[in-house]
C-alpha cells in the first residue's frame, strides 16, 4: 500500500513542491516559522538532537506535520537556522566585551545566557557541527566589531577580533564538556575575563597582570 506524505518517516527525505524556506514573508508562515524554531529549542532542553524527530517538532510548536516542510527540508536544517539566530544573540553578548576592559559584567551576561541555553550550545559547539559554529560566530563577530570596534585600537580589529572570540569560545565549548554544574556560572565568567585580559597583557609586553580590552 502506498504511503501518503503524513506516513513518511522522518528519516526518509521528503521533497516539498516548492524550495523549502524560513525566510517566508507570509505573517502565518512567518509565525510557524518563529513556533518550529522555539519547539527546537524547548526539545533540545529535553533530549539530544539525534533522538528529536520531525514529528515531535510539529506537534511541539503545534503545527501541521507537512508545514515543517515548507520550512525546512531537515530537523538538521532547523537546527542551523536555529543556530544563526543564537549566534546573533551571542555576538551582540560578546561585543561589550570587545569594547571596554572593565568587562565582569559583559562576561557574566555571556556565561548566563550559555548556561540557560546549555544543551542547544552543548550541540552547537561539541557535536558534528561545532567548527562550522565556531568558524559562524567569529564571521559575524568581525562583521559586526568592524563597523563599532574604536579605530585608534593598537591591535588591529580582526585580529583583535579573532583572538577574543576564539578564547571565548574554547572556554564556554570546555565548559560545555563538563559535567553539569561543576563550574558555576560566575567561575566562568571570571575564567574568560582573566584569559583575555593575561593575552591582551602578554600581546602587550605588560606581564601577567591585569591587561585592557583587546581594542
Amino acid at each position: 500500500m502506498k504511503q501518503t506524505p503524513e506516513e513518511l518517516c522522518d528519516t526518509v527525505a521528503h521533497i516539498p513542491a516548492a524550495p523549502a524556506t524560513s525566510s517566508i514573508t507570509d505573517p502565518r508562515a512567518k509565525k510557524s516559522g518563529e513556533a518550529l524554531r522555539a519547539a527546537m529549542l524547548a526539545l533540545l532542553e529535553r533530549k539530544p538532537l539525534e533522538q528529536i524527530t520531525i514529528r515531535e517538532i510539529a506537534l511541539e510548536a503545534g503545527v501541521h506535520y507537512a508545514t515543517f516542510f515548507r520550512h525546512h527540508p531537515t530537523k538538521e536544517a532547523l537546527l542551523d537556522d536555529v543556530a544563526a539566530d543564537q549566534i546573533v544573540r551571542l555576538v551582540a553578548l560578546t561585543m561589550p566585551v570587545l569594547e571596554t576592559a572593565d568587562s565582569h559584567a559583559s562576561f557574566r551576561a555571556l556565561a548566563n545566557y550559555v548556561n540557560e541555553h546549555r544543551a542547544l550550545w552543548t550541540t552547537l559547539l561539541t557535536g558534528g557541527a561545532a567548527g562550522a559554529m565556531r568558524a559562524e560566530w567569529l564571521r559575524v563577530s568581525k562583521e559586526v566589531a568592524v563597523e563599532r570596534a574604536p579605530r585608534e585600537g593598537w591591535l588591529p580589529v580582526e585580529l583583535a577580533v579573532s583572538c577574543t572570540v576564539s578564547l571565548i569560545v574554547e572556554t564556554i565549548s570546555w565548559w560545555l564538556a563538563q559535567p553539569h554544574g561543576s563550574h558555576s556560572v560566575m567561575q566562568m565568567a571570571q575564567y574568560m575575563e582573566r584569559l583575555v585580559s593575561a593575552a591582551s597583557a602578554v600581546a602587550e609586553g605588560g606581564g601577567s597582570g591585569r591587561g585592557e580590552a583587546m581594542f
